[in-house]
């Protein structure tokens, strides 16, 4: 497939919906505007969490490092199969109460924007209202022809 032959960074989204945690792994993520700051990313309208999603009215996008691949792996599925998927995870909340895991590369916090309808997918705008970085010094999880890489150095 000509797309997977596009590296992406990985990021877990979180949120919370009547008193509920959730996440998904999305690599679909990215900068929309500065101005004000936007960020975009893409659910399958087919994923578990995508009607939630639609009920909800924040996010956080949990941008991880490269020792996080089992997060990544844990959220985009293997969640189902354990009683609390956060166990384990220590986490925050900042302005819009979503939670965050505490030791990301970095996060951004945000409120949704605008959801557009995009084929198969929903597109989810959200206007950031706190990001931070947490772990400069660490590499990113990149995710490439269908595995997790690392960057040169």
């Amino acid at each position: 497939m000509v797309l997977g032959n596009f590296a992406t960074g990985v990021t877990v989204v979180t949120f919370t919906l009547d008193g509920e945690d959730h996440a998904l792994t999305v690599n679909s993520f990215t900068s929309l505007s500065l101005d004000p700051p936007l960020v975009l990313w893409n659910c399958d309208v087919g994923a578990s969490s995508h009607d939630l999603l639609e009920e909800a009215d924040n996010y956080a996008i949990n941008i991880l490092t490269a020792d996080q691949e089992e997060l990544s792996n844990r959220f985009a599925g293997q969640h189902h199969e354990m009683d609390d998927p956060f166990e384990g995870i220590d986490l925050f909340r900042s302005e819009t109460g979503a939670p965050i895991f505490e030791d990301t590369l970095a996060y951004l916090d945000c409120s949704i924007e605008a959801e557009h309808e995009g084929g198969d997918h929903t597109i989810f705008v959200g206007r950031v209202e706190d990001a931070a970085v947490q772990n400069s010094d660490d590499q990113p999880l990149i995710f490439y022809q269908g595995s997790y890489e690392e960057l040169a150095e």
